[in-house]
């Protein structure tokens, strides 16, 4: 394979469709970049310290047109807006690299090999922290052009592009009154959600999105294209990737299962926080944690905020059931509470519920993310409470923040569904019920970073104090809120942790996605 037969690699239909086939090599790409570099490179270009990247860029720019955005370019600059955070937004890659099919991903990362150029892969830039879909200086992978969704005939599974977010695949899929179990945010993207986790409106009824992910399409640290399932040759892959982040493949197609869904009763009941609210509330919560295996249509989520401009703090109490009926007896213990100043509780369609979701985690912020887990206890939440505020009043005068406490059960019914197609990494199968904080926090100005980071690791730090003290606590570590200081992989056990570290040596013995896609949460 030369240069010039390369930009017009013709990829048959019957080799497409192979559970595993490789359109590149790593040698006719090392020989097709010497090609490239003779013909194209100055000795001035030589002599620049990011040679590797700005060399990857020029190689697929020059291989792939109209698939590579350099800095100061109207694309590059939409690209880089399109980012959750603030953190996020403000790094910028030597280059962006948007492929439209997995042949191009695995163009892409023979050539980071060859050019030991470093890379991030981006699906939908909800991450809080620097680094997580997004490269200083190396190159970003966006994935915005694979965004296909598509229905099998008999449509139990959806084929869903890993660049779509999950309002896109929602808007999709509510005609035909069908759902996949994903995302409650409408802008999340789908790839990263689902490979940490993902939990769903749905996941008592099915449980995570991990779970009902029929095939992944990836890419490996080879270039070979593969379909990964359970009862696959590669079933040891699908396994990992169930809940083992960007450590093993770039994900480019998942098959998800689909299920009957139409409207819904959804929204939120918002109070003011009083300690009488609250202590009813953080019961009503312990109470639904244990029941809920009553009634798998129902799920709750619980948010303690602070406004600002109010000068408040407030709870939103934010219920879901999965049929349309007002005030299913399962979520009455929530809706007896008296005194809420909105409600936004009604009928609706799973599509319009995201976009309410989403409108209270806005984008341009300042963001970080923290998470801990302990076990079901409304008077243990009384205590996390307090300690969250006594932490927020440290720094509820930064401009704009908006500081959170977000509880959610992790219950029985979530947790069977674990042992699905062979199991997930999670460490998790059969506990329960358990209790997921996320310490939410966004704010406007760069110079309150140091002390805003410092009161979340606070928060984290006395609330899993106060857990061990009364023999509560759980290691478990939600990837998908974890802060980068926060060691996720440990918190899934040893014997997991050591088998995913062997089965990223058997797919990657070179350990390329550890060393050159060294953003997110690494297995070392």
């Amino acid at each position: 394979m030369r240069l010039l037969s390369l930009v017009a690699l013709p990829i048959l239909s019957r080799v497409a469709a192979a559970a595993s086939f490789s359109p590149y090599t790593l040698d006719d790409v090392q020989g097709d970049i010497s090609t490239y570099l003779n013909h194209n490179a100055t000795q001035q270009a030589r002599a620049v310290s990011n040679f590797g990247c700005d060399l990857a860029c020029g190689f697929l720019a020059f291989t792939l047109p109209h698939t590579v955005a350099f800095r100061n370019s109207s694309i590059y600059d939409f690209q880089e807006n399109r980012y959750w955070s603030q953190q996020q937004e403000f790094t910028r890659p030597t280059c962006r690299f948007s492929p439209t099919r997995a042949e191009d991903v695995s163009l892409a990362i023979l050539t980071f090999r060859v050019t030991q150029c470093k890379f991030a892969v981006k699906s939908g830039g909800h991450g809080a922290f620097s680094g997580a879909s997004n490269i200083q200086d190396g190159v970003t992978v966006d994935l915005i052009h694979l965004t296909d969704v598509k229905l099998s005939k008999d449509k139990k599974v959806a084929s869903i592009g890993a660049g779509n977010t999950w309002y896109n695949v929602y808007e999709k899929l509510t005609p035909q009154n069908l759902t996949v179990v994903g995302g409650r945010v409408s802008p999340i993207g789908v790839g990263g959600l689902t490979l940490g986790g993902g939990i769903s409106f749905f996941s008592a009824r099915y449980g995570w999105a991990c779970d009902n992910v029929h095939n992944y399409q990836v890419v490996l640290a080879d270039g070979s294209i593969r379909d990964v399932h359970p009862k696959s040759c590669n079933k040891d892959l699908y396994w990992a990737l169930r809940g083992g982040g960007n450590n093993f493949a770039v994900v480019t197609r998942l098959d998800l299962e689909t299920y009957p869904q139409g409207d819904m009763w959804a929204g939120s009941q918002t109070y003011i926080n009083t300690p009488e609210t609250s202590k009813a509330i953080n019961q009503a919560f312990e109470d639904f944690a244990i029941k809920s295996p009553e009634d798998d249509y129902a799920q709750i989520i619980t948010a303690y905020a602070y406004a600002q401009t109010q000068g408040i703090y407030v709870i939103a109490s934010d219920l879901q059931y999965g049929k349309p009926v007002a005030n299913p007896p399962i979520l009455q213990n929530f809706t007896a509470i008296p005194g809420a100043i909105m409600d936004t509780l009604r009928i609706v369609d799973l599509p319009s519920l995201t976009q309410e979701f989403n409108a209270t985690n806005p984008y341009g912020f300042r963001k970080t993310y923290w998470t801990y887990t302990f076990k079901n206890s409304a008077a243990l939440m009384d205590e996390i409470v307090a300690i969250y505020m006594e932490e927020v009043e440290k720094v509820k005068d930064a401009p704009g923040i908006v500081p959170s406490a977000v509880f959610q059960p992790i219950t029985t019914s979530m947790t069977k569904h674990f042992a699905k197609n062979g199991g997930n990494p999670l460490g998790l199968e059969g506990q329960g019920p358990l209790t997921l904080v996320n310490i939410d926090i966004s704010w406007t100005k760069i110079s309150d970073d140091t002390r805003i980071f410092a009161a979340a690791q606070a928060i984290v730090d006395r609330s899993v104090a106060a857990a061990k003290a009364r023999g509560l606590d759980h290691p478990y570590l939600y990837q998908n809120y974890a802060s980068q200081k926060q060691d996720v992989f440990a918190s899934y056990g040893e014997a997991n942790l050591a088998k995913l570290r062997s089965i990223s040596k058997k797919y990657d013995p070179d350990q390329v996605l550890q060393r050159l896609q060294p953003g997110y949460f690494k297995l070392h």
